[in-house]
């Protein structure tokens, strides 16, 4: 190896390194081939004519979201097509989802599914198509489909619906004549009941931003995360897949691509049991009477202060801030939102249910149990704690939000009403604001939806960017712009 080789080795090898360190994106030697096609692609949209200039900038400042988005784009494969490893589907369709379907006509029918790294969204339409072809009355059912994906360009593509003819390679011919129109330029349009099924959104599996109900990734029934762990390290394999567990139902199912069982078993041999169907091996969530979820490493930290409110607002609900204040630093309190965090939604349930008995903690502990139960995908218990929360005291925003994203889960009457309930009594609850002008969003409504969000980016900047968002399980202020931004990206895209 001469001095050149050497040099272009030790230069790959230190950026492999940083990638890995960085975002997670694991390039071992033999994979260094695919590094450098994706970095020389990655240069020129970087403005770089010589890739290893490109690599020694990259390393030498610290990485934006843009500048990640870029690297993520153009490092992994975005291509699929719809109904991909059909064994998936068949296993799904012939001995999951029937007797799901059963349990849940006989309580709520609500049915949640998250595609993660969907890309260009053929696979969370796939899902889509899925569910309406074995439930006839799924108009009658709250079913929610939710694509995540750290690449913007694919999710405006996804949130479009148009698709070329490459994309149903392998596929049989019910489904463009079923499911899409034919467009004028030759393209294919999914028709808007399934379009209507899916909603797609950023998010970073590496950062610590689920489960949470602000993104809809809580009690999810079905999880596909297929062709996305083969890029990264081993030890944050381990780290998604427990996430990604804490996501999941009690029960729920985890599905992965063929190639990645193995890593899925090595992270998690005690809390996903590997079920073999026909062709196909998927990954159920350990019930109860086994080991649950190894606990995911965490830091309590206290609760940001919020944002400082004028005299007219604070003497609206400062009494409850103070009383909520007191409760939240109670050492039992603390002990039931440990175990929360963790995922041991049934002791962190027990502790929290000795809090009641306490006249100011009580109303913590309401809230709590609400949020537990809806993480567990009880939904009508979980509305039935936001109930008695609001009952205790109608003055504390926190349970008509509670309240307000059970609702809408539920795909209930009444959400929007409750937010809007929540920011008459607190001004500055950012994830009201929120979560209203996504609602109004999805509405098609952009001014409302506009006014909203540009509420909560003023109320963001009176937080530090790495300052945790009160009653986000974890999400930051400077999360919550940025999904923000990427929102209107992805609406002016459109």
């Amino acid at each position: 190896m001469n001095t050149e080789q050497t040099y272009r080795h030790s230069l790959l090898s230190r950026f492999s390194g940083f990638l890995a360190q960085q975002i997670g994106l694991y390039f071992p030697q033999q994979r260094w081939p695919d590094l450098v096609r994706g970095i020389e692609a990655a240069a020129r949209e970087f403005d770089f004519h010589n890739t290893e200039e490109c690599m020694r900038w990259l390393m030498s400042t610290p990485l934006n979201r843009s500048r990640i988005e870029t690297l993520a784009c153009h490092l992994t494969v975005g291509e699929t097509y719809f109904f991909r490893e059909p064994q998936a589907f068949h296993a799904l369709q012939t001995y999951i989802m029937p007797a799901l379907i059963h349990s849940r006509r006989q309580h709520e029918k609500i049915l949640r599914i998250w595609s993660a790294g969907c890309a260009t969204g053929e696979e969370a339409y796939s899902l889509a198509i899925m569910v309406q072809r074995i439930i006839p009355d799924f108009r009658q059912w709250h079913i929610s489909i939710l694509g995540t994906d750290i690449n913007p360009h694919a999710l405006a593509k996804a949130e479009a619906g148009i698709y070329r003819e490459w994309s149903f390679r392998n596929t049989p011919d019910w489904l463009k004549t079923g499911y899409f129109r034919a467009t004028e330029k030759g393209h294919y349009e999914i028709i808007s009941s399934v379009q209507k099924m899916v909603s797609f959104a950023y998010l970073n599996l590496m950062e610590n931003a689920y489960p949470s109900l602000i993104n809809n990734t809580n009690a999810i029934d079905i999880i596909f995360c297929r062709n996305v762990l083969m890029y990264f390290k081993p030890d944050l394999v381990a780290q998604v897949i427990r996430r990604q567990c804490l996501s999941l139902t009690t029960g729920g199912w985890l599905v992965v691509s063929p190639t990645e069982t193995q890593g899925i078993n090595q992270a998690l041999p005690e809390a996903i049991e590997a079920v073999n169907f026909p062709n196909a091996v998927l990954h159920r969530k350990a019930v109860p009477h086994t080991a649950p979820c190894p606990s995911v490493p965490f830091l309590i930290l206290p609760e940001p202060i919020s944002p400082v409110k004028t005299m007219k607002q604070a003497g609206v609900v400062q009494l409850a801030q103070d009383k909520g204040l007191s409760a939240s630093k109670s050492p039992d309190y603390q002990h039931a939102l440990a175990l929360y965090q963790q995922g041991l939604y049934d002791q962190a349930g027990a502790q929290a249910a000795k809090l009641l008995a306490n006249p100011q903690g009580k109303i913590k502990a309401m809230s709590l149990l609400a949020k537990i139960h809806a993480n567990q995908g009880n939904l009508a218990k979980a509305k039935e704690w936001c109930g008695q929360a609001i009952e205790a005291n109608p003055k504390d925003p926190l349970g008509h939000y509670l309240m307000a994203m059970v609702l809408l889960e539920q795909g209930a009457d009444g959400g929007k009403m409750e937010l809007k309930r929540t920011v008459d009594l607190d001004p500055s609850f950012v994830l009201a604001h929120f979560t209203l002008g996504n609602l109004y969003r999805q509405e098609g409504r952009r001014r409302e939806a506009g006014k909203h969000f540009d509420i909560a980016l003023r109320l963001l900047k009176a937080y530090a960017p790495r300052d945790i968002l009160p009653e986000t399980d974890g999400i930051t202020a400077g999360r919550l712009t940025e999904i923000i931004h990427t929102m209107r990206e992805l609406e002016n895209a459109a």
